[in-house]
């Protein structure tokens, strides 16, 4: 970042391979807002609003992620 920090800016699911081609989609994005008053940079987490392939495999294996979660307008602030 500007600030010289590090950042997760972009959370990617991997969803397939064709030979040496990998596809992905961007699940959430890291949207800048500006600089605070300590002059770190401030932003937030923005969903794509695309619903991963791996959410029915971690419901079957116990783990309950609400879909709410990759669909909201609430960001989540980092």
């Amino acid at each position: 970042m500007s600030d010289g920090s590090r950042k997760v800016t972009s959370i990617s699911e991997i969803t397939g391979m064709e030979e040496n081609v990998i596809s992905m989609q961007e699940l959430f994005f890291f949207n800048k807002k500006g600089i605070g008053p300590d002059g770190k940079v401030i932003g937030s987490f923005q969903p794509t609003r695309i619903r991963p392939k791996f959410l029915d495999r971690l419901r079957v294996s116990g783990i309950m992620l609400p879909p709410s979660l990759f669909e909201k307008e609430t960001p989540v602030n980092y």
